[in-house]
């Protein structure tokens, strides 16, 4: 069974291919290295091929995968807002993971986002109406359309999967996008106070990769086409996060609070999981507590 990830060198895509080749699958990475790293797959063993070429590259490689997971879309707003021309760069790869899968037969899985419900109180549930926030979203929109397009036209089924502030081992390429989860351990790690944006009572629902890429799995191995949450369906705010692990780490740091620069600044994520629930037997196995726990471990 050969696979294909993209981003597989990545934060997301590496656990995810860790997962697939402990399950003894063949697995082939695409990654341009953006957010990724080669050290993200060192050690990891099994049979397991890097590329480090863009999704834009695909045509020019004779693969042919039975499987698509693609995590290699520029994943962090600030991103697009400095370069809108990412908005055409992940649409045109994604098309080119869409007409891979049409040659290949293959079934997809793909990375979407709970900032889609910018804007929108929560709890989210995947039928509510996305409204216009940034480019960011603009780009994940198009995409979870044009799945829908390739499986009416030619019926490719996948399922684009909106991820709710995943957090986790392996986010150092990612620098200062990772989860904010992450860099708050990161500077308090080191002595820090962590540096919030407002008041610390923004809330998001942060979902542990674990979880995440055992969603992934279930929603390839299912027969379920469409667009599924994947959450824990828990709010915590900043402050609380914070509170956490100066308490897991026997720290007393307080937070750095400053004025928010953000335009369209998401202010509440909190995913509603029921469909999930139904359609691919998916229900999250880390509480926040638990994810950190297995975060201060592992660093």
């Amino acid at each position: 069974m050969s696979t294909l990830v993209t981003g597989g060198a990545g934060f997301i895509g590496s656990n995810l291919v860790e997962d697939l080749l402990r399950a003894g699958e063949d697995v082939l990475v695409l990654d341009n290295m953006h957010t990724g790293s080669a050290e993200n797959l060192a050690g990891l063993e099994g049979r397991l091929e890097l590329i480090q070429k863009s999704c834009n590259d695909l045509s020019t490689l004779d693969i042919h995968p039975q499987k698509i997971y693609h995590l290699g879309i520029p994943s962090s707003s600030p991103m697009y807002k400095r370069n809108p021309y990412l908005v055409g760069e992940a649409i045109n790869g994604f098309i080119s993971i869409y007409e891979l899968a049409r040659r290949s037969g293959s079934r997809v899985v793909y990375a979407s986002s709970s900032s889609l419900y910018n804007g929108i109180l929560p709890p989210h549930r995947e039928d509510m109406a996305i409204g216009v926030a940034d480019y960011y979203t603009e780009a994940r929109l198009a995409m979870e359309r044009m799945a829908e397009l390739y499986q009416r036209l030619y019926g490719i089924a996948s399922v684009g999967l909106r991820f709710f502030s995943v957090y986790g081992p392996r986010e150092e390429a990612k620098k200062q996008y990772a989860n904010m989860v992450t860099q708050f351990l990161w500077d308090m790690k080191a002595g820090k106070r962590p540096l919030v944006y407002g008041d610390g009572t923004q809330t998001r629902d942060f979902t542990y990769v674990l979880d995440v890429v055992r969603a992934m799995r279930l929603a390839m191995d299912s027969d379920y086409h469409g667009i599924l949450n994947v959450g824990t369906g828990e709010a915590w705010s900043f402050n609380e996060v914070i509170e956490l692990l100066n308490r897991m780490m026997d720290l007393s740091l307080e937070a750095q609070y400053t004025e928010n620069p953000i335009k369209n600044y998401v202010l509440q994520t909190l995913a509603d999981t029921a469909k999930a629930k139904s359609t691919i037997g998916f229900r999250s196995r880390f509480g926040l507590k638990e994810g950190i726990g297995e975060l201060i471990r592992f660093y």
